[in-house]
C-alpha cells in the first residue's frame, strides 16, 4: 500500500539538493527515495524549495548570506519565532483540509503541534539532548513518536516516552558516485577541506588553525545562516583568520558540482565540531568520494569514521595537525566501501519504511515487508 506522507522541513530557509544543513539534506534524500518508490510525498517548506514530489510552500524564506568572506544584508534569522509560527500554522491548515497517513517532522519544532492533528507524527531528532529544553519530551502527545539518527545520540537521551529507536542517516550513492580512478591518486590532492554550516559549535576557525600549524592550504566551504550570533562568529573568528593566513580561503554556499570537485581535490576533510554530533553527512560524502576524514571524538563521529581505515579520530587540534601527515596511508577504496556498506540512502529508506510500519501498525494502515 502506497502511503501519503507529509514531510516537514526547517522553516527558515528554502531547501534543495544544495542545502547546507544536515537535517535538510536528509529530508531531501529520504523524500526522493520515497517518491521514487511510489509513495505520495508532500514537503512543507519555505517558498522556493525544490523537492521531488509536491511542495507545500509555507511562506517566504530568510535570505542567505553571500560573498567569498564578505557579509551582505539579509532578512533577519532572528525573526525565527515569527517564521516558525507562520510555518506551523500553514501546516495545521493543510492537515485540517487534506488526509495524510503520516507526518514525518524533520523541522525540529512542528512535533510540538502533534496534539492538534489526528494522524501519527514521527519526529526525527537531529540534535544532541543538551540542545533541547529540559523536560520537553516528558509528556508527549499520544500520536507522537520519536527516533534518533545514531546509537550515541540514543544513548544520550534519557529514554523519552515513545522513542522508536535509531535510523542512521544515509546519502544518495549515485549522486556521490566514486570518482574516476585517477582522482584517487593522492598526487591530485591539493588542500585540506572544511565543509558545513559556519557557526561556533562547528568551529571552522579551529580547522584554519590546524592547517596553519601544519603549513598547508585549506578551503572552508559552507553557509553562514542569517542569525546574528552566526554572523558575529564569522566576523570575530573567521574573517581575521582569512586575512591573516593567506593559504586559507572561504567559498560561500558551493553548488553541488563545486562540492564534488572540492571533495575530490582535498587531501582530507577536517571535522572540528565542539558539540556531540549526532551524525555527519559531510563525512559520509567525503568517504564516498574516497576522501579521508579527520574528526574530533565527539558524539557519533567515531561511529562514522573508522579510525586508521577511513581516517582518524582525534582529541585535540594538535593531534589533528599531526594526523594530517598520515592521511596518505588511507585507502580511498576503503573509504568508499564503508559508506556503500552502511550509509546508503536505500538502506535509510528501508529502515524508515520499517519504522513507518511500526508507527502505523496499530491502526492497520500500513503493512509492508522489506527484504
Amino acid at each position: 500500500m502506497n502511503l501519503r506522507i507529509l514531510y516537514v522541513a526547517y522553516p527558515l530557509l528554502a531547501i534543495s539538493d544544495e542545502s547546507c544543513g544536515g537535517a535538510e539534506q536528509v529530508l531531501i534524500t529520504l523524500e526522493r527515495e520515497m517518491s521514487n518508490r511510489g509513495h505520495r510525498t508532500v514537503v512543507a517548506a519555505a517558498d522556493g524549495s525544490r523537492v521531488t514530489g509536491e511542495l507545500y510552500a509555507t511562506g517566504k524564506a530568510a535570505g542567505a548570506l553571500a560573498g567569498n568572506g564578505s557579509m551582505v544584508q539579509a532578512p533577519r534569522g532572528d525573526e525565527f519565532a515569527r517564521r516558525e509560527t507562520e510555518h506551523n500554522s500553514a501546516i495545521l491548515r493543510l492537515l485540517g483540509e487534506e488526509h495524510f497517513d503520516l507526518v514525518h517532522d524533520m523541522s525540529g519544532s512542528f512535533w510540538r503541534c502533534a496534539a492538534q492533528v489526528e494522524m501519527p507524527v514521527l519526529a526525527t531528532l537531529h540534535l544532541p539532548p543538551v540542545l533541547y529544553s529540559d523536560g520537553i519530551f516528558d509528556s508527549p502527545s499520544l500520536n507522537l513518536y520519536l527516533n534518533c539518527v545514531s546509537r550515541s545520540q540514543a544513548r544520550a537521551f534519557a529514554h523519552p516516552p515513545q522513542m522508536m529507536g535509531v535510523v542512521e542517516n544515509g546519502i544518495d550513492l549515485a549522486r556521490f558516485a566514486a570518482p574516476e580512478s585517477d582522482v584517487f591518486d593522492r598526487g591530485n590532492r591539493e588542500f585540506f577541506l572544511w565543509m558545513g554550516r559556519v557557526c561556533e559549535e562547528k568551529a571552522p576557525h579551529i580547522a584554519i588553525d590546524v592547517a596553519a600549524d601544519a603549513v598547508l592550504p585549506i578551503v572552508l566551504a559552507g553557509q553562514v545562516y542569517p542569525f546574528s550570533y552566526h554572523e558575529q562568529y564569522f566576523e570575530r573568528e573567521i574573517e581575521p583568520r582569512l586575512r591573516r593566513y593567506a593559504s586559507a580561503r572561504f567559498i560561500c554556499t558551493p553548488s553541488f558540482q563545486e562540492k564534488l570537485e572540492l571533495l575530490d581535490r582535498a587531501r582530507a576533510l577536517l571535522v572540528t565540531s565542539q558539540i556531540d554530533e549526532t551524525s555527519s553527512l559531510v563525512a559520509m560524502e567525503a568517504m564516498a568520494r574516497g576522501t579521508p576524514v579527520i574528526a574530533f571524538r565527539r558524539g557519533a563521529l567515531p561511529e562514522i569514521v573508522e579510525h586508521g581505515v577511513t581516517g582518524f579520530v582525534v582529541d585535540t587540534p594538535r593531534e589533528m595537525a599531526e594526523a594530517v601527515n598520515d592521511v596518505s596511508r588511507i585507502d580511498p577504496a576503503a573509504c568508499r566501501s564503508r559508506v556503500v556498506g552502511r550509509y546508503s540512502s536505500t538502506r535509510m529508506a528501508d529502515d524508515y519504511l520499517r519504522l513507518y510500519d511500526r508507527v502505523l501498525g496499530s491502526s492497520g494502515v500500513f503493512r509492508q515487508s522489506v527484504a
